[in-house]
């Protein structure tokens, strides 16, 4: 491709331009939500993500004629290919502009360092697993994301199958708000099961908060270990990701459900930071802090991240539980509005149960992968 060059980011001065190309991307785009650079630095800083800890990551960068215009990150998560039995190189973090020949670039950069190291998928995009941002936004542009939900142009579709690749998943996002005509169903639904069940919910304690992590952690790993792409996190990754909601949560939404004191289930919502992100450009100095501390309380949405049970808890009326504990709270705590994200197509047991409790779907997400060649 002539005038096409792609470097590999291996400075400082690099790594900056990674990070901050979306400002050229989504420049007038009232939807796009800037992530803080911090946590961008952060996330791919190896050092820091025990992510890294399992998996190899290259960024790089395309120029067209000189000029940037695309980046692309290529991963291998050996713990997702030793749990599904694949040979994976994904990618993520895509940015481009709309130019076929830069995308085409990118993507065979990828998969031709993938093929280097054995891999015969080309799957993404991941930023940088399933547990983070992840897939190409497919319908719902007309409102900005939630809280660590992905958002692209639309015209990301088009490359991905200009360039050779294919749908492989899609996932859901439903919207509930708080007038939905469901809530006398779902109580009768609760109280029933409230009478004949030994099942304890409470929310989690941030003074016992390490006790609590362990006993989500045990529940997501069980609960959701036949999932399509799903990796176990590590007892690492999980702490990790605990230290940094430790500021971002609110433990009134976030509830765990106990039989007889082993836990069983777990809701975890959210505030949907993004509300406060959208208004602070990616920085938090100099005044995007007093911004945070401002919205912060003005959040009127969450994000219902996840709802894990275990298998044998499934047909219990534990997920009725858990949402109902998770719905009331959150309307007593001021927020008016849930996206319950995100959900596997193909899982009809938790797409009939978001749509019996009022939940509709208004955004798709969509993967997307080709074989690799040598």
């Amino acid at each position: 491709m002539s005038g096409i060059r792609i470097d590999k980011v291996e400075t400082k001065k690099a790594l900056k331009k990674f990070i901050k190309f979306p400002w050229a991307v989504y420049k007038g785009d009232p939807n796009w939500v800037p992530p803080l650079i911090l946590d961008v630095k952060e996330r791919l800083d190896r050092n820091k993500n025990p992510f890294f800890e399992h998996a190899e990551m290259d960024l790089f960068l395309a120029f067209k004629d000189g000029a940037l215009a695309g980046r692309i990150a290529a991963i291998i998560d050996d713990n997702h290919n030793q749990m599904h039995n694949e040979k994976v190189a994904f990618f993520g973090m895509y940015e481009s502009l709309d130019d076929i020949e830069v995308a085409k670039a990118l993507l065979d950069q990828v998969a031709a360092w993938g093929l280097e190291r054995g891999m015969e998928i080309l799957r993404g995009p991941m930023n940088l697993s399933m547990n983070d941002e992840c897939a190409f936004l497919l319908e719902g542009f007309d409102s900005p994301p939630v809280v660590m939900m992905s958002y692209n142009p639309p015209y990301y579709l088009d490359l991905m199958e200009q360039a050779g690749l294919s749908k492989v998943k899609d996932l859901y996002a439903f919207y509930m708000n708080k007038d939905h005509t469901t809530a006398q169903k779902v109580e009768a639904i609760v109280k029933r099961v409230e009478r004949s069940s030994t099942i304890k919910l409470r929310t989690v304690n941030p003074k016992t908060l390490k006790e609590d992590v362990e006993k989500i952690r045990y529940v997501y790993n069980h609960g959701w270990e036949r999932n399509w792409g799903f990796v176990p996190w590590t007892d690492r990754e999980l702490d990790h990701m605990a230290d940094n909601m430790k500021q971002l949560a609110d433990w009134d939404i976030v509830i765990l459900a106990e039989d007889k004191g082993k836990p069983v289930g777990f809701a975890f919502g959210l505030p949907n930071y993004n509300e406060v992100l959208i208004k602070m450009n990616g920085r938090l100095l100099p005044f995007g802090f007093l911004k945070l501390l401002y919205y912060k309380r003005r959040i009127t949405g969450i994000r219902a991240v996840v709802f894990g049970i275990l298998k044998e808890y499934r047909m219990t009326g534990l997920s009725y539980l858990l949402y109902w504990h998770l719905e009331k709270n959150s309307l007593a705590k001021g927020y008016t509005w849930a996206e319950t994200s995100w959900q596997l197509e193909d899982n009809d047991a938790i797409n009939r149960f978001t749509s019996s409790i009022g939940g509709e779907i208004y955004k798709k997400y969509r993967f997307y992968e080709r074989m690799i060649s040598g």
